[in-house]
């Protein structure tokens, strides 16, 4: 059988950050230190052996990168310097621009100035929608007395608009998901899975994104577990409750302390503001090996974030003080950084892998079942 060799594929990867992968001489220290590595994903040192040998087609489905969490063991213990941790990660930025079938995240990810164009393009275009279509801040609501939010942004529009920029976002990342999905699963002809398997092995993602259970695997990602968890957990909560039911969040009425929409929103602030400060701490010193090498989607990701949530905090702390003007240009604001961070994280940049990694041992999960079914027809066939 023949196989294709790309041999302009370790140029490509370089863009995406991959640099000191060709170091490695395949000695076998990071596979025998990981502690996630598995009979069927021997990590770092497969995937960075397709890249050596130019195989394309293994590296686009090959799932082991997701499978990663970055603990650093690897990097420390490589005798080459070879830095296979952070190839992993370069690993992922690739594997998501080829999931992505408009290109965008490719775009994103190697260059340096398209990423923020269009977060500066979304971010104008809705402070342009506040000038000319909202009201007059200054004469008619401030002289109404009190914080009229709705009035100011009309829950009907802005409902209008959050559904119809979650339907586009749920397209695009469903979309990509499902490329993914061929990819790994259905592009290999020989690999038929047994349809039970679908249902069976669903629990699998669910119980993952849920508990994000993997992280416990490695015993330096421990600590850095609850941060992760509070930060996915947190971030869940506000985007449902946002995109949801923001009706019920949105409103004038302020609520006693212990009301269910306060408690989730200052838990899901909480959770925000506590993994990204882990982050930011952490990329800052440079102590450990995740934390030492930083892409510019990583800090971009991690600032917008970051100012979502601060400006979110504003708002709050203006419209039960009563405080019009600075509640209504603090919207403003939180608008024009979340609607770009949303558009362009989730589908596209860092925000996606939140969705990959899941599906990535959902899928593999699906190609081993497959496989064992084909293992037991061969079996079957041998002892005929």
């Amino acid at each position: 059988m023949s196989v294709r060799v790309n041999t302009e594929l370790k140029e490509e990867l370089k863009r995406f950050g991959v640099n000191e992968w060709n170091e490695c001489f395949h000695c076998g220290s990071c596979t025998a230190t990981c502690p996630l590595t598995e009979e069927n994903h021997l990590f770092p040192r497969k995937a960075m052996r397709y890249v050596q040998m130019g195989l394309k087609k293994k590296v686009v489905t090959n799932v082991d990168p997701w499978l990663c969490y970055y603990c650093g063991d690897c990097t420390t213990t490589c005798p080459r310097d070879a830095n296979p941790g952070e190839f992993m990660m370069s690993m992922r930025r690739y594997l998501t621009s080829v999931y992505d079938w408009t290109g965008l995240s490719k775009l994103f990810y190697t260059s340096k100035i398209w990423e923020f164009v269009f977060v500066i393009l979304f971010a104008l275009a809705v402070i342009l929608s506040f000038i000319l279509f909202g009201p007059a801040v200054d004469k008619t609501l401030t002289a109404q007395g009190g914080v009229k939010l709705n009035e100011f942004a009309p829950i009907s529009i802005i409902e209008i608009g959050d559904w119809t920029m979650a339907v586009i976002v749920a397209f695009l990342l469903i979309s990509n998901i499902f490329n993914m999905f061929y990819k790994i699963v259905l592009s290999d002809k020989k690999v038929k899975v047994p349809f039970i398997s679908y249902f069976i092995e669903i629990r699998q993602l669910i119980i993952h994104y849920s508990t994000q259970s993997r992280l416990l695997k490695c015993k330096k990602n421990r600590s850095f577990w609850v941060g992760h968890w509070l930060l996915m957990t947190g971030y869940t909560i506000m985007f449902i409750v946002v995109v949801v039911y923001l009706p019920w969040f949105q409103t004038e009425e302020v609520h006693s302390f212990y009301h269910p929409q306060r408690l989730l929103g200052y838990y899901a602030t909480f959770g925000i503001l506590f993994g990204l400060s882990v982050a930011i701490i952490g990329r800052l010193r440079k102590k450990e090996e995740k934390f030492k090498f930083s892409h510019m989607s990583d800090w971009l990701f991690i600032i917008m974030l970051y100012l979502v949530t601060l400006s979110g905090i504003l708002i709050h702390i203006f419209r039960i003080n009563g405080m019009p003007m600075a509640t209504y240009y603090s919207y403003v604001a939180h608008m024009a950084i979340l609607v770009p961070m949303i558009m362009i994280e989730v589908p596209f940049s860092k925000w996606s892998h939140l969705a990959y990694r899941p599906f990535a041992i959902y899928f593999s999960r699906l190609r081993r079942a497959g496989i064992r079914k084909q293992n037991i027809k061969i079996n079957q066939l041998a002892t005929a």
